[in-house]
């Protein structure tokens, strides 16, 4: 495993990270904490350090999952989000009062008495030029309830419109199906010195390379029900790729790419970038954390490799999709 910075929080960060969204509960599934501190143990002893949670993941139940790993192990980092497990997501979610709510149950959730970075989750596109949410975020940096503080967000408009603000760490959406994050964004966020966390790195499963036409989906499970924002942002899911589009792509970005290792391929390409700090894809359970950490010691890709994704996607995935986020 391989180690980056994270921006100006210093840390030092295993450049394949650990997003906790399906910890323990893979797709809509029950959440099963054994698995969950299974699959933590896992990605540490693959050298993993740092782990992205949120408030709103199985109701609060990765972050005590995160926060009792951290405890037996606190050379480890971590983020957590806060402002998206109330529904249907607001601006009340993001006023001061509301976060300082949140980070309050963070913290008794994970057990600590301050957290290393507190993303906020995602908020509407509004509330960034709202200067007394990231007012309430400096505050509490200095009493001290969180060390560090940054955003996820949906549209790189809002992660350069972050940049006016003290913020540590970005997340953003960045995989071959996504590639518009690296035109400019990630240029000022050196000059910020802000690190950036890429989240949905195998677009939800199509980078796998092993999803087909036929490939069906539980009612619970967001590939199914959100495929049209119809929970959240589209985007969300499959990068807001056309499913079949997305199949097709995936085939042919294999083919091309001479690997029977999409998955591993996908991560590599976007460790490609510099500007990037962690890769954060999740896992389920301890046997994909081998899948995904041994991104970290693949051969970087070839410039003719960098130019068929980027001839790909300009064929396949461009319209609409760069357009859009």
């Amino acid at each position: 495993m391989k180690y980056r910075k994270l921006g100006k929080t210093g840390f030092n960060i295993s450049e394949v990270s650990l997003g906790t969204w399906q910890l323990g509960g893979k797709w809509g599934a029950p959440f099963d904490r054994a698995e969950a501190d299974a699959t933590l143990e896992a990605a540490y002893e693959h050298g993993v350090n740092f782990f992205d949670t949120a408030d709103g993941y199985q109701d609060g139940e990765s972050e005590k999952a995160v926060g009792a790993f951290i405890k037996k192990h606190p050379n480890v980092h971590y983020t957590t989000k806060i402002g998206r497990k109330e529904t249907p997501l607001s601006d009340a979610h993001f006023t001061p009062a509301a976060l300082r709510r949140y980070v309050d149950d963070s913290l008794q959730n994970m057990g600590v008495d301050s957290l290393d970075l507190v993303l906020l989750h995602c908020p509407p596109m509004a509330k960034f030029y709202d200067p007394e949410m990231f007012a309430a975020l400096d505050a509490m940096q200095a009493e001290g309830k969180i060390q560090h503080y940054g955003v996820s967000v949906e549209r790189v408009e809002e992660a350069i419109k972050a940049l006016d603000y003290n913020v540590a760490a970005v997340e953003i959406i960045f995989n071959m199906f996504r590639l518009r994050p690296a035109e400019l964004f990630f240029k000022l966020a050196k000059a910020h010195n802000v690190g950036i966390l890429a989240r949905v790195p195998l677009a939800s499963g199509l980078l796998t390379g092993k999803m087909t036409a036929d490939t069906k989906f539980a009612p619970t499970d967001q590939r199914s029900n959100n495929r049209h924002g119809e929970l959240f942002d589209k985007g969300e899911t499959f990068s807001g790729v056309d499913y079949l589009t997305g199949v097709k792509a995936a085939a042919e970005l294999k083919e091309r790419l001479h690997t029977d290792n999409l998955a591993g391929t996908a991560l590599r390409y976007i460790l490609m970038y510099d500007a990037v700090s962690a890769v954060i894809p999740g896992a389920s359970n301890p046997t994909q954390i081998e899948r995904n950490t041994i991104a970290s010691d693949l051969a970087p890709l070839t410039p003719a490799q960098m130019d068929v994704v980027a001839d790909v996607y300009n064929k396949e995935i461009k319209n609409p999709v760069h357009y859009l986020w």
